[in-house]
């Protein structure tokens, strides 16, 4: 049987991206219209009934124009989440603030009746551990936050809450909004976190894992995050009483596992041997802190990409993760199960799993040649600071 399509016009910052594009084609599934609003073009050919916007969510004039008209915004957006991008303070603050707020102005003057805001664990969780939390904890106060991401996520969605039931300028009706906090997000095609991972292990970096081996950690697949925020926007409209209104919720694969445990099938099915050394927290913390020290140092003339930051330590090492019982509740959130057999295929089709080739063993070693010898002037500077 056909699903009926509505006539509503869905829009998504940062679209164009791994989960962005996933939750576009399952909004094309029962509604006529999607657009794509992102700085950057979709490496995929769009489907009928889909759009693409390229624009800057930083530029107010860019999001006025493209918000005309849409029925129910996903604000997926973001900078600064991992890797080298954590150390650009000024980019971030640009995007994950300065962003969202345009968002939200362009809402109330288009008269827009839903938002739904993608957040992070990130808000919550800054290096403490926490078993089995949920939405009434507090935020983490801001000045406890390890990076910028984390900080501005937060300053974000408590923007984007605070907003909720805002009154529309030309018409009558309320802006009503949410806020989503994923977990770790993974999946075939992932952008982001895997390719990098896949890096390291292909590299020979991979050749120890960090922290409390019964420490757990979170993760979400990518159809089960998009079915969170198809439920979020439901439980924005009338039929079902507003009920996510000003709301957030944690959503997640709902199965704590310890983090390198959850990436021993990837690395087995490349065909690599999994590490059996194990380095304590705080020295990985420490190393993190150094190389993200010479980054701010030397970052303007060699932008390498640091192996860990300090954050990404936490994320991986500490315990950390929170209960679906609000978003079961509440949204009708139920998630089913995946593992990693996909993912190890899909890079497995991209001819990955294999011994890696001399130049980028050379480049490995560059990288480290750079670091080592950075790192080397600033211990030997560090004493006569103290002088």
């Amino acid at each position: 049987m056909e699903v009926q399509k509505t006539h509503n016009t869905f829009l998504i910052t940062g679209g164009a991206g791994y989960f962005g594009f996933r939750l576009a084609c399952a909004l094309l599934e029962s509604s006529s219209s999607v657009i794509l609003f992102d700085v950057n073009p979709p490496l995929q050919e769009l489907p009928k009934g889909m759009t693409f916007i390229q624009a800057d969510i930083r530029d107010f004039a860019q999001v006025d124009g493209a918000l005309h008209g849409v029925d129910c915004v996903f604000h997926v957006a973001s900078y600064g989440m991992s890797g080298r991008e954590q150390l650009n303070a000024k980019l971030i603050e640009e995007v994950n603030i300065q962003g969202t707020e345009n968002i939200l102005k362009a809402c109330v003057a288009h008269s827009i009746p839903r938002l739904i805001y993608t957040s992070t664990f990130n808000v919550i969780f800054g290096g403490q551990e926490i078993q089995n939390g949920d939405e009434t904890l507090p935020y983490l106060p801001l000045h406890l936050h390890p990076d910028h991401y984390s900080r501005t996520k937060s300053i974000a969605e408590m923007t984007v809450l605070k907003a909720n039931n805002s009154v529309f300028k030309t018409s009558s009706g309320v802006l009503r909004t949410c806020a989503l906090r994923p977990a770790g997000i993974y999946g075939p095609g992932e952008q982001r976190h895997l390719p990098r991972i896949v890096r390291y292990i292909e590299k020979g970096i991979f050749r120890f894992v960090y922290g409390a081996p019964e420490s757990l950690v979170e993760f979400v697949h990518v159809d089960n995050l998009v079915a969170a925020h198809l439920l979020a926007a439901e439980a924005l409209t009338e039929q079902k009483q507003h009920c996510a209104a000003g709301q957030a919720y944690f959503v997640s694969d709902g199965r704590p596992v310890n983090n390198f445990e959850f990436f021993r099938p990837l690395v087995e099915g490349l065909g690599y041997s999994f590490p059996n050394v194990r380095l304590p927290l705080w020295l990985i913390y420490f190393f993190a802190f150094l190389t993200e020290l010479i980054h701010n140092l030397v970052g303007q003339v060699y932008n390498f990409q640091p192996l860990l930051t300090r954050t990404e330590v936490y994320k991986t090492g500490v315990t950390h993760y929170f209960s679906l019982r609000k978003a079961r509740e509440e949204l009708g959130y139920e998630p089913a199960e995946y593992d990693l057999q996909d993912v190890v295929q899909w890079f497995r089709d991209r001819g990955h799993g294999k011994k890696r080739s001399r130049s980028t063993f050379g480049k490995l070693i560059l990288d480290l040649v750079v670091v080592i010898a950075f790192g080397a002037v600033l211990l030997s500077w560090l004493p006569v600071v103290g002088h």
